[in-house]
C-alpha cells in the first residue's frame, strides 16, 4: 500500500519539518500492523513529495487478538485484501508514523503548520464500498478537487466491470494536519471493515481526528456509523457529541490525536468524569454564552473573533443586531473559506455582508485592520500559540490594536483532575502548547494589564468545582479600567 503527499508551496522541502522525517533518509517504522517504510522520491524547494509503504503480515495479524475480526479458523482471515488494498491499515500506520503532524504542531514552523499549502495526495488501490460516486462525497466538502479512478476486476476482460477499488489523487490548498486527520477517518470509512478490535477509544479518536470538520460534514452520520463498525451505543455516543459541539474533545479521554495505535487500551471514564460530563454537556456552548454575556455587559458593538477558526463564535455575534460590525480572523485560509460557508455569506444580503469581515491573519502580526474597536475575543487561542510568541501576541492585540476590551478565555489546568483519563501532566488538545493553572493565567493577565493600562476581572465557565475552579478560565480586560 503506497501513500504520497506532495507539496508544491515556496520552499517546499519544508515539507519534511512538518512531517518530523528527514529527506535524505529512507525509515523504517516498526508498527502495531506491519513495517512502514519513508522515504522522498523527490525534495526540493519547487516540489517536495513524501511517501509511505506499508508491508503488512496478514497471517502475524490473524494470529494477534487485536486484529482479528472474528473467527480466526475461518478461510476469510487468510485469503483477503489486507496486503494489498489500503484501508484501515493505512489509517493506523498515519495515525502512528505522522502522529505529530497531525497534530498540527511544528516548534520550527508553526506558521506553516497552521497554514494551508497546495498539496496533492495519492493513495493506491482504495478499498471503496460505495465506489468512486462515494469517495467524491466523502472528500470533496472538505476542500479537494478528487480524481477516484475505479480499478477494473481484470484489465484483460473489461467486461467484468470494475471492482470496489480506486487510485485515489486529492489536490488542494488543505492544511497538512487536516489532510492527514481526513485520510485517518476517511480511509477506514470507505473500507468499511475495520481490521482490529473497535474499543470504547474509538469515539475519542474519531473526535479528535474529526475536530473542525465532521461535525459540518453533509455525510456526518455515514462517516460516524462506518467508523464505529455500525454499534449503535457507540454511534449514539458519537452523535450526541458532535451535536452538542466538536470542541466537545476538550473530554476525550486521550491525549493521542494521531490514537491509530489499535492496541490502545479502554480509556472510557469512570463514573465521576462521566458525572462531569452530565453536568457540562457543551462546554463549548458555555464558553460561547459566557463571551457573549461578556461582551453585553460591555455593551460592545464592534467586535473581532481572532483566531476564529470555521466561525462557531461569529454565528452568535451575526445573529446578534446589537453588533454592528463583525470581524473573523484566522491564518488558516481553509478555515475562513469553512467560516463564510457556514454563515451562509453567499446568500446573504447585502446588509448581512455589511456587518462582517473575514481576513487572513495571524495574531502574533500587528493588524491595523483591527484598531480601534470595542473589542476582541481570543476565546481558546492562547494555548495554541508558543510561549515564545506571547510578546508578539500581546503587542499585537493589547499593544497596537488597542480594543476597549479584550476577552480571553482558556483552559484551567487544575480543573483538569476531575478527568481521570486524561493523563496526569497531558493536555486536553494535543495543539495546546500549554495550559495555565489559575494562578498562572492570574500571573500572566496581571503583567498584560501592567504593561498595557489594563484592568482585568476573572470570570467562570462550567461547572465549578470548590477546589479546582471552572473547566474555562475567562479574564475580561478593560482599557483604563472603562466601564
Amino acid at each position: 500500500m503506497l501513500v504520497t503527499l506532495t507539496s508544491t508551496a515556496p520552499e517546499a522541502s519544508n515539507l519534511s519539518h512538518l512531517l518530523r522525517k528527514h529527506p535524505g533518509k529512507a525509515q523504517v517504522f516498526d508498527l502495531s500492523v506491519g513495517q512502514a517504510h519513508v522515504f522522498y522520491p523527490e525534495a526540493n524547494d519547487e516540489r517536495c513529495t513524501a511517501a509511505m509503504m506499508l508491508e503488512v503480515d496478514p497471517v502475524g495479524l490473524v494470529r494477534d487478538k487485536r486484529f482479528r475480526g472474528g473467527d480466526a479458523s475461518t478461510l476469510a482471515q487468510y485469503v483477503n485484501d489486507r496486503p494489498y488494498a489500503s484501508s484501515s491499515m493505512v489509517a493506523v500506520a498515519i495515525g502512528q508514523v505522522f502522529r505529530t503532524a497531525m497534530g498540527g504542531r511544528s516548534d520550527a514552523f508553526p506558521e506553516l503548520a497552521a497554514g494551508t499549502l497546495p498539496l496533492t495526495v495519492t493513495v493506491a488501490a482504495v478499498s471503496a464500498r460505495g465506489g468512486a460516486d462515494l469517495v467524491r462525497q466523502l472528500f470533496e466538502p472538505l476542500g479537494w478537487q478528487v480524481d477516484a479512478r475505479p480499478i477494473a476486476l481484470d484489465p484483460e476482460h473489461p467486461e467484468w466491470g470494475d471492482s470496489r477499488y480506486v487510485d485515489l489523487t486529492l489536490t488542494g490548498d488543505i492544511r497538512l494536519s487536516d489532510a492527514l486527520r481526513h485520510l485517518y477517518v476517511l480511509l477506514p470509512v470507505l473500507d468499511d471493515a475495520k481490521h482490529y478490535w473497535v474499543s470504547d477509544d474509538e469515539i475519542g479518536k474519531l473526535m479528535r481526528a474529526g475536530e473542525g470538520w465532521l461535525a459540518e460534514h453533509p455525510e456526518r452520520d455515514l462517516i460516524t456509523r462506518r467508523y464505529l463498525a455500525h454499534q449503535r451505543g457507540m454511534v449514539g455516543d458519537a452523535e450526541a457529541l458532535l451535536d452538542g459541539d466538536a470542541s466537545a474533545t476538550d473530554l476525550s479521554a486521550s491525549s493521542d490525536v494521531a490514537a491509530g495505535d489499535a492496541a490502545a487500551g479502554d480509556v472510557a471514564a469512570d463514573g465521576r468524569a462521566r458525572a462531569v460530563q452530565e453536568r457540562s454537556p457543551s462546554l463549548a456552548r458555555l464558553r460561547a454564552a459566557a463571551v457573549l454575556q461578556a461582551l453585553s455587559d460591555l455593551r460592545a458593538h464592534s467586535v473581532a473573533d481572532v483566531g476564529c477558526g470555521p466561525g462557531a463564535l461569529l454565528v452568535h455575534l451575526m445573529a446578534e443586531p446589537a453588533f454592528s460590525r463583525v470581524i473573523g480572523t484566522d491564518v488558516s485560509a481553509r478555515a475562513l473559506e469553512e467560516a463564510a460557508r457556514r454563515l451562509n455569506l453567499r446568500e446573504a444580503s447585502d446588509r448581512v455582508r455589511d456587518r462582517i469581515q473575514l481576513l487572513q491573519s495571524s495574531v502574533t502580526y500587528q493588524d491595523s485592520r483591527l484598531a480601534g474597536l470595542d473589542a476582541i475575543v481570543l476565546m481558546e487561542v492562547i494555548e495554541h500559540v508558543d510561549a515564545a510568541r506571547h510578546g508578539a501576541l500581546e503587542a499585537s492585540v493589547f499593544g497596537a490594536a488597542a480594543p476597549a476590551a479584550v476577552i480571553v478565555t482558556t483552559p484551567n489546568s487544575d480543573y483538569n483532575a476531575l478527568y481521570p483519563s486524561l493523563p496526569a501532566g497531558e493536555f486536553r488538545h494535543t495543539d495546546h502548547r500549554f495550559e495555565w493553572s489559575r494562578a498562572e493565567f492570574e500571573a500572566w493577565a496581571a503583567s498584560v494589564c501592567e504593561r498595557f493600562g489594563y484592568t482585568v476581572e476573572y470570570r467562570t465557565v462550567g461547572d465549578v468545582d470548590a477546589a479546582l475552579g471552572s473547566p474555562t478560565q475567562l479574564a475580561l480586560f478593560r482599557k483604563g479600567g472603562q466601564r
